[in-house]
């Protein structure tokens, strides 16, 4: 079953191609891990591999579109998935209006388990983005990125 989520829309304090920039090379989402998470994981400019809960999970990239678009996909996922992010330019040229959005094939049980926390997970991603962008550490990032 089909399943289309988009997280809200927020204004990041980032322009366009820094926020682009940052995400378009998966290296550097291993950076964010924190140390006891990172075994296990390998990542190059194009994917991101890792052994979560004794299942692979990859994610590659699918499309680049510089300063405005990336699309990702899963790479041996427990279900099919794709994920764009979108860099829209705000009204403020230092700032992005930024909002992510994702499809998925869910079955019938998977959809109402995860339905509602798919979109409270995006809607939090884009939260954390603000916040850092602005200067505030999120809430627990602390302890979680291992500090």
């Amino acid at each position: 079953m089909a399943v289309e989520i988009k997280s809200k829309r927020a204004v990041v304090s980032k322009p366009p191609y820094q926020l682009y920039m940052a995400f378009t090379d998966m290296r550097n989402f291993v950076q964010f891990l924190p140390e006891d998470k990172k075994e296990g994981v390998t990542a190059d400019y194009d994917s991101i591999q890792a052994v979560v809960q004794g299942f692979n999970i990859g994610v590659k990239v699918t499309e680049r579109v510089p300063y405005s678009r990336i699309g990702f996909a899963d790479d041996g996922a427990p279900f099919r998935f794709s994920l764009t992010l979108h860099f829209d330019p705000a009204a403020d040229p230092d700032k992005t209006d930024f909002q992510i959005m994702l499809d998925a094939d869910l079955n019938f049980m998977m959809k109402t388990l995860l339905g509602s926390r798919l979109k409270e997970a995006l809607d939090k991603v884009v939260d954390t983005l603000v916040d850092m962008s602005e200067g505030r550490m999120p809430e627990g990032f602390d302890s979680y990125a291992g500090k």
